[in-house]
């Protein structure tokens, strides 16, 4: 098979699933109901319930998922191959990726738009909700860290050893800022239309980037370009204002545009893949790879976002959910937009199996598991991948880079922002109970931008903590993916309402991750990866899983009948 034919195949298959799979989860199963009144409008305040026009909010709800995991898992998980990577980028984002993001969505619609950390307590218990949400606080503010950390390296002269940076991205970064903030204002201060306010803002955007690609350092001396540790702080300063302004004022707009940067490097990358019509640099199965661990269960953790994530769930009930205008919508936002995400890890999977230019580069790039693991060797194999296929368009390989380097660090941008905002929901859920000042949206914000900022600086063997900790994202991300959807299938059983398709993911994601959790456990306790931090704290998130499942068996255990999605889930 070639690479084209398998990206046909892959469209294919995101349409039935959507067409039909899809329809009928929202039909069937979840019933959304066009004249609910949706927690945008019932509790809308102006700054975190917004009715927002839905065109907009997928822009949003897209861009905030669609983060630099969904680049940077295939580019590893291709070690093994591209047949595994492809088939659990597509099929996992039908069955399972997108089931959850929806699922999750249409729960919280029906709890006051709470994450599905505080709706766990309405569904299975108080206990619950507060396991869900130490594993949340964990699991964002690490991969926040480390996002930090990486943006930080893009922004500077050097990304690493060898491998130059992309400072060019920050002129446009900061620039598509300022058009966002006054895109907001005209749509929703001054009521103007959104065709051309989008249309002038995206034209900018592009001119920003060639302008970025001309003067990278804006005319300094790169000597004298800022490293990594002052814009780790100007990116935690931004997270802070990200999260406490109102989200029509910059969070929506901003991510509105920069879906359409994603659309548009989609278009090209996806037209020079059929152009060009290379041949795959990688063969189709290797089962050893040179110190990997196993194909299975390790291809589901690698490969999060793009298949499935447990950081959409936190996406879709603590921001998205607070936006919708109604309830079909969640269909389109919800479903729709993780089958957009893995086209971009169907992107990067092929771009990193057939964008080499040859399978001896490829073999190289890819000689060992530690060779394939390093950040710069993540990064430019995507990069580079998908600049060969816009090239075949006849676009300059330099324009071709910045363009797809601008699309790297904008939405690992946009999930910066917007788990920021994530993280201050969980900490006035998780604290503002005991502590009223927590409840305040600048103290929380303050906490999860200092929990960020402690990963992204502390460090452990002097490594930052987030790097020191990234061996458990995967499979703590996997683990809220399965938790979300086990909670889902109790709220499913407590109705009578069909459970399996939520129920059947559940059990293969917590199997899965659970297993994966356990094999990394083993190695950490003994032998070359021994390591006793990695030992305690993966100890500890296995258990808060084996606790959580255990709380969900007994809440299914005592199941009484509810009467419908008017029940308040959140009383």
């Amino acid at each position: 098979m070639t690479p084209v034919l398998a990206a046909l195949a892959a469209f294919a298959v995101y349409a039935l699933g959507y067409g039909l799979y899809g329809r009928f989860l929202a039909h069937r199963v979840f019933r959304l109901d066009p004249e609910a009144v949706t927690p945008a409008h019932a509790l809308a305040d102006g700054v975190d319930y917004v009715p927002t026009r839905p065109q907009i909010l997928f822009g949003h709800h897209y861009a905030s998922i669609t983060g630099l995991a969904p680049m940077l898992g295939p580019a590893v998980a291709v070690i093994w191959g591209w047949l595994p990577a492809l088939l659990w980028v597509v099929l996992g984002a039908v069955l399972v990726g997108a089931v959850h993001d929806f699922s999750a969505l249409v729960v919280s619609l029906r709890a006051k738009g709470l994450s599905v950390g505080k709706v766990a307590e309405g569904v299975i218990g108080k206990r619950a909700r507060t396991l869900f949400l130490l594993v949340i606080l964990f699991g964002v503010a690490l991969a926040m860290g480390v996002f930090v950390f990486v943006i930080a390296r893009l922004f500077s002269v050097e990304l690493g050893p060898g491998h130059p940076g992309y400072p060019g991205a920050v002129l446009p970064s900061g620039l598509l800022m300022l058009v966002a903030v006054v895109a907001g204002w005209l749509l929703y201060r001054k009521g103007a239309r959104l065709l051309p306010v989008i249309a002038v803002g995206f034209a900018l955007e592009l001119a920003f980037i060639w302008a970025g690609a001309r003067w990278p350092t804006v005319g300094l001396d790169p000597a004298a370009w800022p490293g990594p540790t002052a814009w780790t702080l100007v990116l935690l300063g931004y997270a802070f204002l990200a999260s406490v302004l109102p989200v029509w004022i910059l969070l929506q707009s901003r991510d509105f545009l920069n879906s359409l940067l994603l659309y548009l490097g989609l278009a090209l990358a996806y037209a020079g893949l059929f152009a060009g019509n290379p041949s795959f640099d990688a063969p189709a199965l290797v089962l050893h790879p040179e110190g990997a661990p196993s194909l299975l269960p390790f291809v589901f953790i690698i490969i999060a976002c793009g298949a499935a994530s447990g950081f959409h769930g936190l996406v879709s009930s603590g921001t998205t959910a607070k936006q919708l205008d109604r309830e079909p919508q969640a269909l389109p936002i919800g479903y729709g937009a993780m089958l957009g995400e893995s086209l971009l890890g169907l992107l990067a999977t092929l771009a990193c199996t057939a964008g080499f230019g040859s399978p001896e580069l490829w073999h190289e790039h890819y000689a060992s598991w530690s060779s394939a693991q390093g950040l710069a060797t993540k990064i430019d194999a995507f990069i580079q991948g998908s600049t060969g296929f816009v090239t075949h368009l006849g676009v300059p390989a330099d324009l071709a880079s910045a363009l797809i380097a601008m699309v790297v660090v904008s939405f690992a941008l946009t999930t910066l922002d917007s788990a920021t905002r994530l993280l201050r929901f969980n900490v006035e859920e998780l604290f503002g109970g005991v502590v009223p000042l927590a409840r305040n949206r600048y103290v929380s914000s303050v906490a999860a931008v200092a929990i960020i900022g402690f990963f992204a600086f502390y460090k452990v063997d002097g490594k930052p903590a987030a790097l020191a900790l990234w061996a458990l994202f995967g499979t703590t991300n996997q683990l809220l993916a399965g938790l979300t959807l086990t909670l889902v299938t109790v709220y499913l059983r407590q109705r009578r309402w069909a459970s399996w398709p939520t129920g059947l993911p559940a059990i293969f994601m917590m199997t899965s991750t659970l297993t994966a959790m356990w094999g990394n456990l083993r190695r950490f306790a003994s032998g070359p990866s021994a390591d006793p931090l990695l030992l305690g704290v993966g100890g500890v998130l296995f258990l808060l899983g084996i606790w959580l499942v255990v709380e969900a068996g007994v809440a299914l255990v005592r199941l009484r009948p509810a009467s419908g999605p008017e029940v308040d889930l959140a009383a």
